[in-house]
């Protein structure tokens, strides 16, 4: 069979008016640190209805950001979900902190309240207290974060939540209410990121947002060094500053900020057509069940679904997932696992060694994310559909079950 055109598992989506937003700053007079920066962090806040949002390089370092403005350390613990990229643990690491991880669905890959309860209990069996909780928004969509936050408070537990996933999502609240994902309704701080193929692109850029004034201060001065302007002298002595904590430059340029507020203007449209796209994903892959099936969809959520990721029986299948990856690479649709469970990496191994948690081993070794991106045509879900079904032999398996 001949491939079609490629298919990535995600990518950006660029129009003309990006394009012309970008143009201005390089033709304006600020490149960084200037007025695209502010302007980019407003329509953040009134996205999210929050007094406060800080942009940076990324979200890797927003999550360090976060972990700094927070005070962690290496006498505090912070619990991770293990379904999640690296740096949601590496971030705490950075500062010092140990880590702690949390089981996860073995149906969607999102820490349940329980599970949460759990990592606590191995904390405390530990001699250590747990200071911080880092849920994760995997693909899209969240769990119940309001329970997690409450459990998280009655421990005196920070809560941040690992958004880079879910900008544009909502979650349901149990007076009714929908909260926005970044309302910071349940949560200290939460943290976006605006990579290439997630919903919203900056280039490369993250933010994180928060309800807390004195926790935006501590943000952005981390952000730049760790310097403070406003002393008694900079008044006097303009040039003044002090830095007055270690700090790092993770300052987002004007140029990254002008097109993530572009890209902010169809956050809408751009949630609204993955979620087109996901359904007609869920309709087509019916036939494909029970050897493959959609993730589980968590009541709690209205998704903006920034992945596609499936569950696959490979025992029920004539491939491997490489081989089932490769097969399709050679038919032009590329594919991506979501995510080792960061306890598997070697760091994590030596650190703490070998960590049973069988929600998330037993999503890992099911998991599979299709293409899902702002451009594809229901024709292109088709074309995916129709590889799948070819390459795990569904029909001659149906047809062999029949008999």
């Amino acid at each position: 069979m001949q491939p079609g055109p490629l298919l990535p598992y995600s990518r950006h989506a660029i129009d003309e008016d990006d394009i012309a937003a970008v143009t201005a700053v390089l033709r304006g007079d600020w490149l960084t640190t200037g007025p695209a920066v502010r302007a980019f962090e407003e329509t953040l806040e009134r996205l999210c209805a929050v007094p406060h949002a800080v942009s940076c390089s990324n979200g890797t370092a927003a999550l360090h950001l976060t972990s700094l403005a927070l005070g962690l350390g290496p006498d505090h613990t912070v619990i991770v979900p293990a379904i999640t990229f690296a740096a949601t643990a590496n971030a705490p690491r950075l500062t010092g902190a140990e880590v702690c991880f949390a089981d996860c669905d073995p149906e969607n890959g999102l820490m349940r309240p329980e599970q949460f309860e759990e990592a606590i209990a191995r904390v405390r069996h530990n001699g250590r207290n747990p200071a911080a909780v880092f849920p994760v928004d995997l693909a899209g969509q969240c769990g119940d974060i309001e329970t997690i936050a409450d459990i998280a408070r009655r421990e005196n537990i920070a809560v941040v939540e690992d958004s880079c996933h879910a900008i544009g999502a909502e979650y349901l609240r149990r007076d009714g209410t929908w909260a926005a994902i970044g309302s910071c309704a349940d949560s200290d701080i939460t943290v976006f990121s605006f990579h290439p193929v997630k919903t919203i692109a900056a280039g490369e850029g993250g933010a994180a947002v928060t309800r807390d004034a004195e926790l935006a201060r501590k943000l952005a001065r981390f952000r730049n060094h760790g310097v403070n302007r406003e002393t008694a002298q900079t008044q006097a002595n303009p040039w003044y500053y002090e830095m007055v904590e270690l700090g790092l430059n993770y300052r987002l340029s004007d140029i990254n900020c002008a097109l993530a507020r572009s890209q902010l203007g169809k956050l809408d449209r751009f949630v609204a057509e993955r979620r087109r796209l996901a359904a007609l994903y869920d309709i087509q892959l019916t036939a494909l069940a029970p050897v493959l099936r959609p993730i589980k969809r968590s009541v709690h959520c209205r998704p903006a679904w920034h992945l596609y990721s499936v569950l696959i029986d490979f025992d029920a299948t004539p491939h491997t997932r490489g081989q089932l990856m490769h097969a399709l690479e050679a038919r032009g649709i590329r594919t991506q696992v979501h995510y080792i469970p960061v306890h598997r990496h070697p760091y994590y191994r030596e650190r703490y060694g070998e960590t049973s948690l069988p929600g998330a081993e037993a999503y890992y070794r099911q998991t599979l994310s299709l293409p899902l991106y702002v451009g594809m045509t229901d024709s292109d879900v088709e074309r995916v559909v129709a590889a799948l079904t070819d390459l795990l032999g569904i029909q001659s398996l149906k047809r062999g079950l029949a008999t």
